[in-house]
């Protein structure tokens, strides 16, 4: 049997591979990928020879997988487009992935203009755009919630874990400062780690009870701050996005290091401001160090 025949497979004209795959202008090694990937399988299977036959009617499908692929779209969202077939639900899929490629292509974009400034010398000038400054914070209660975890996730995370600490806060007295998120070490897509979101509030005593009553179920927590001053810069929600936040820390460091100052703890951002609400040029967040 040539690899172009047409057979008769129960009452059904098939393709071989060979045949299909010239039909859909593929290999018949990436059919078979597919197939071990589950998004494109045949449509009958000799149990005799293991011979794969498929259907004219899938050639669009196989022609639309091999185009995804070359999106480097994961497999689960090609299955998922796939499944949609043709149609405005599998368009709108599709335009969801690429704004989310387009985005980190920005970023990486933004990152690379970024390290080219510092390769070249001129982190300087890069530094000069932020205005430092210090601040004596007091003695505080905080609410905490701890978790180790990759870049990527961060943004969702922040917003979540501030959300639910404020909510807590309710039940410990009130807030009685500005929320913010410590970094006990970097967070990249190779670190994870930890980040602590955290709440000030009143009532110690109702923290106490609040971070008993809910355990370890986030990697919840109460403890005491002691007074620390802090040097900070702050910045607008645009900055706040990766890489430009990094100018921000290191430009806040530089600071430091000029003025012979030393960080007692872990870096933070502390967020002010209502961040829905908030314009791209709109002031929404310091970048701080304690020092001493």
């Amino acid at each position: 049997m040539t690899e172009d025949a047409v057979v008769d497979v129960p009452d059904r004209e098939l393709l071989t591979i060979g045949a299909f795959a010239a039909r859909a202008r593929l290999s018949a090694k990436a059919l078979r990928l597919y197939d071990r990937l589950g998004l494109l399988s045949p449509a009958f299977v000799d149990e005799a020879t293991g011979y794969r036959y498929y259907r004219a009617g899938q050639v669009e499908r196989a022609r639309l997988v091999a185009m995804l692929r070359q999106l480097d779209m994961p497999l689960a969202r090609i299955a998922e487009v796939v499944a949609a077939g043709d149609g405005p639900t599998a368009a709108e899929l599709l335009g969801a992935y690429w704004a989310q490629v387009e985005a980190r292509v920005a970023g990486q974009r933004t990152l690379a203009g970024y390290l080219r400034g510092r390769l070249s010398g001129r982190s300087s000038e890069m530094y000069q755009k932020f205005a430092i400054e210090t601040v004596d914070v007091p003695e505080q209660v905080v609410i905490t919630e701890k978790r180790h975890i990759l870049a990527d996730e961060l943004p969702a995370w922040i917003g979540a874990a501030l959300g639910r600490l404020e909510e807590a806060a309710r039940e410990c007295g009130g807030m009685t400062g500005v929320p913010y998120v410590a970094y006990h070490a970097e967070v990249s897509m190779e670190s994870d780690g930890p980040a602590e979101a955290c709440v000030p509030v009143a009532d110690a005593t109702a923290a106490r009870a609040w971070a008993e009553r809910h355990g370890r179920a986030r990697g919840t927590a109460v403890r005491v701050v002691p007074a620390q001053r802090l040097a900070y810069t702050r910045i607008t929600k645009a900055q706040v996005a990766h890489p430009q936040i990094l100018a921000a820390f290191e430009a806040v460091e530089e600071w430091m290091a000029a003025e012979g100052l030393t960080a007692t703890g872990p870096c933070r951002e502390l967020y002010f401001a209502d961040w829905e609400a908030a314009g791209p040029e709109d002031p929404v967040c310091d970048v701080a160090f304690p020092v001493s």
